[in-house]
């Protein structure tokens, strides 16, 4: 019973971390902060897949989870979904968070960059 109860509260404390992280950020700017990369990546509902995997849909996602994307195994290994706490890590130093990946990009040192363009990227979704 006592671990069930921790897997609760565990589950509710990412949800409102999660919500939070999204909330914490401008969509409007992040879509200004998404022109970095939509050179290599697409956010369109069935877009192509670029350099880099298409992002529609990404919050909540398996890492390595579009179908038709070659990842490295550094990706496909990772083991995580992509909350926005994940993305936060992932987006500060990509080659950080999942050493071996092979995004090029280095990453944005703002945190308030990173929370808006979670919070546009969280916008394209079902």
């Amino acid at each position: 019973m006592k671990l069930r109860n921790a897997a609760i509260i565990a589950a509710f404390l990412s949800v409102t971390v999660a919500s939070s992280a999204v909330e914490a950020g401008d969509a409007a700017k992040g879509k200004r902060v998404y022109a970095k990369c939509k050179a290599c990546h697409t956010i369109k509902k069935g877009g192509k897949n670029k350099l880099g995997p298409n992002l529609y849909g990404i919050i909540g996602r398996k890492a390595a989870g579009v179908e038709g994307f070659k990842y490295s195994n550094a990706m496909k290994n990772a083991g995580i979904a992509w909350t926005p706490d994940n993305l936060d890590k992932y987006l500060t130093k990509p080659k950080k968070f999942i050493p071996k990946n092979r995004m090029a990009f280095p990453g944005l040192r703002k945190k308030q960059q990173r929370d808006d363009v979670i919070a546009f990227m969280a916008t394209f979704h079902e």
